[in-house]
């Protein structure tokens, strides 16, 4: 992203689809913006862009004003004079987002020289544009088995951001200042970013590696080694769950001893955790992807539809279609409003 004349600002644009997620894009903004006030200079400018010109709706409600719209941009990015970027800012329901005119934008812009990026869930949009073939990629830890269901030709991963030659993505939360400031440190140096991390009150930018999510003993409150070991197994090991004794025979644990660890720290059985996780996952694929109801419970490790819908309503007292239809934020209004 470094620009061949430092004279010039380096242009973002920000394309904002209906539900983006505010943080991330707030914290990739504020990234520039407090660039711009340690250099004393305005070595970088950025603009926000909908498909028409007209405001987007935040996933927090709040209505944002944009000052461009495709065509103005695409005029824009043909000036071979100025560094541009067009980084995508989603959040939830991207899923249904499905937009022709804004993915051949896109393919148009990148095909120009234009690097393309995406915040929180934006790699879902870059993806469906054809821009991620054989990509290497990060997604939210919440979106990310229903992105690898639907798009296994892209290398998807649950880190806080990746850079792929001229692709940037980045998992949301405070993740885009993190990717932000690391390109930042290319252009301006690390002093720079050292400058602008006090100015956040932060002590350093994250590596692009970093987990998402909290490590398994923060998430389920045990610290036992051997009983952690097991989870991330099980974890690991979704769509198609292992036995008993093969888990017994891969980490060297006896299946009684992995009975007792499960009993002892967690109140229930290996088998009925193991459960858990699997629905868990399944939960998460109705609420953060369009799979058919199929797909989902084979991605669970269920063999039929009918044995994962039955496990399904037993653990959330739903059915899985059912759940589905209430996650959908207006349906859920109407539920709740008794219509």
């Amino acid at each position: 992203m470094l620009s061949k004349n430092r004279a010039l600002a380096e242009n973002i644009y920000f394309f904002l689809v209906p539900k983006f997620s505010m943080i991330s894009f707030a914290m990739a903004v504020e990234a520039l913006r407090l660039t711009n006030r340690v250099l004393g200079r305005a070595a970088y400018e950025w603009h926000l862009v909908s498909r028409d010109g007209g405001p987007v709706e935040a996933s927090n409600g709040i209505l944002v004003s944009v000052d461009r719209e495709l065509e103005a941009v695409q005029r824009e990015c043909m000036d071979p004079t100025r560094t541009r970027m067009v980084i995508v800012c989603s959040g939830i329901e991207v899923e249904s987002f499905d937009e022709p005119r804004v993915f051949g934008w896109l393919r148009r812009l990148h095909s120009f020289g234009v690097a393309v990026g995406g915040l929180c869930t934006g790699a879902w949009v870059l993806a469906r544009a054809g821009l991620l073939h054989n990509r290497r990629c990060a997604i939210h830890w919440e979106n990310l088995p229903g992105f690898v269901e639907r798009f296994p030709e892209v290398d998807a991963r649950s880190c806080l951001f990746e850079v792929d030659h001229d692709v940037y993505t980045c998992a949301g939360g405070t993740a885009p200042l993190d990717m932000m400031l690391h390109l930042v440190g290319q252009n301006e140096g690390e002093r720079v970013v050292a400058k602008v991390c006090e100015q956040c009150l932060i002590d350093r930018i994250r590596p692009a590696h970093d987990r998402q999510r909290l490590p398994i003993g923060a998430r389920v409150g045990v610290q036992n080694p051997r009983l952690l070991s097991i989870i991330e197994l099980m974890e690991a090991n979704i769509a198609e769950p292992l036995s008993l004794a093969e888990i017994s025979r891969r980490t060297g644990i006896s299946r009684r001893h992995v009975e007792r660890l499960f009993r002892q720290h967690l109140g229930r059985s290996p088998a009925r955790y193991y459960l858990d996780v699997r629905l868990e996952r399944a939960r998460r694929l109705l609420r953060h992807s369009n799979l058919p109801i199929i797909e989902v419970a084979i991605a669970a490790g269920f063999v039929s539809a009918s044995h994962f819908s039955k496990r399904y309503r037993e653990r959330y007292a739903v059915s899985p279609q059912a759940d589905r239809r209430a996650y959908e934020p207006e349906v859920g209004l109407l539920i709740a409003e008794g219509h």
